[in-house]
């Protein structure tokens, strides 16, 4: 009976700790340079009324700082 319950233990512990694996999946970055998929406003940004609104919008969110 000892022998049922420590094998039973052993068993139920490695499949509870099975699914705590996670696989590592680790992405090198390279600053200021974008290596995910297509963005699509991207284009949008070449638009110099669309920069001029997102400077604007920048400045008004960091003046007080």
């Amino acid at each position: 009976m000892r022998i049922l319950v420590t094998v039973l233990f052993l068993v139920s512990s490695s499949l509870m700790l099975s699914g705590c694996y996670e696989d590592v999946d680790v992405s090198i970055h390279e600053p200021g340079e974008y290596k995910g998929q297509k963005d699509p406003l991207l284009s949008e940004l070449k638009q110099q009324q669309l920069q001029k609104d997102l400077d604007e919008r920048f400045k008004a969110g960091q003046s007080d700082r």
